[in-house]
């Protein structure tokens, strides 16, 4: 018989996403997203964002269910994102699925976002080693993380944001370059006919497993503003940017994994989607002898298929499903893969 259909549900932030996982499977997915809403305000607008999971939310669970060949009573679990992420945006995704696992009588877990990025990779190339050595590089979150069992085992830190994450960087800095948004595959693209070498921009933290990219952004609009009233070399600028950020995140993480005796780099989120981060990472990790892991693409950004893929290994390892009155906790630190905060004050049902 196997493991029960986990269906997950993600809405953290401005992607929709639902997906369908069983015993480590991919069985289908679909995500929505509402970036060009949100491109001429050049960030997320956390009211926009609400209002498209409302509307996306049905139709991406059905998208999901087609492309599975599945109907909606054959999901035994439901599995969703309860933070970190915008506050609205989190609730739509809870109501969703609190009104799906009730009506079917199934179990719900709460699931971490960030411990969504992780589990992304296990649905390309199979079960985490134990251990392994995490780099999560997103919109708002950069952290160096030692994970055992993901859904067993707390998650150890070895370094994390001070400020501005890698992906925000990258945001910023295309906004004052006058690139669009979103600013991580704007930079990207220009950065591939510019000099990598043009602009020695500075590396953040070298002693350190943490990170900070606030500096960097504020270096990136200081050789910006010394340009006013010429033609801004943007390429060599995004080149230069791109390059500084990738040096960083991988030079750290591999610096880690042989410190701690791991053999395996996963590097997650939407910032693996660079090329550069995922060229570097290569290069350094094969001089190194380590084993890389990243995600194909569609599996970098936010996605549905990501939380399930959490559900999944949370149901199969026995774990204790979410009570009725779970809520959502948008700045949870990520400790473990589960994530069942209450409302203060609630009573159990």
């Amino acid at each position: 018989m196997g493991s029960p259909i986990v269906l997950g549900i993600e809405s953290s932030c401005d992607e929709t996403g639902a997906g369908l996982v069983r015993d480590g499977r991919l069985l289908g997915h679909a995500v929505a997203s509402s970036m060009d809403e949100h491109a001429r305000f050049g960030g997320v607008v956390p009211e926009i964002a609400s209002r498209a999971h409302l509307h996306a939310l049905r139709p991406v669970v059905r998208q999901a269910l087609d492309q599975a060949g599945l109907r909606l009573s054959d999901i035994g679990a439901v599995a969703v994102t309860t933070g970190p992420g915008l506050s609205g945006a989190l609730q739509v995704g809870l109501a969703g699925a609190k009104g799906i696992a009730y009506a079917l009588g199934v179990p719900l877990h709460g699931v971490h976002h960030l411990a969504g990025h992780v589990a992304a990779d296990t649905l390309e190339h199979g079960p985490l080693p134990d251990p392994c050595m995490v780099l999560i590089v997103s919109g708002g979150h950069t952290s160096l993380l030692l994970v055992r069992d993901l859904a067993r085992d707390p998650i150890a830190h070895l370094g994390d944001t001070l400020d501005d994450a890698a992906g925000e960087c990258f945001d910023k800095v295309a906004r004052v370059f006058g690139l669009p948004y979103p600013g991580g595959p704007a930079i990207d693209r220009a950065a591939r006919e510019g000099d990598p070498g043009a602009v020695p921009f500075p590396r953040p933290l070298p002693g350190s497993y943490d990170f900070s990219f606030s500096g960097l952004k504020t270096a990136a609009a200081r050789w910006a503003e010394s340009h006013a009233g010429r033609e801004l070399p943007v390429h060599d600028g995004a080149a230069s940017l791109q390059e500084a950020v990738a040096d960083v995140l991988t030079r750290k993480a591999v610096a880690a994994c042989v410190e701690h005796g791991v053999g395996t780099l996963v590097v997650v989120g939407g910032v693996a989607a660079n090329s550069r981060v995922r060229t570097l990472a290569e290069e350094r990790c094969r001089a190194a002898g380590i084993t890389l892991r990243v995600p194909p693409l569609s599996l970098c950004t936010d996605n549905g298929a990501m939380i399930a893929a959490v559900g999944d290994l949370l149901v199969r390892a026995g774990a204790e499903p979410a009570p009725l009155d779970v809520s959502i906790d948008p700045s949870a630190p990520l400790q473990c893969a589960a994530l069942h905060p209450v409302v203060a004050g609630a009573v159990a049902a």
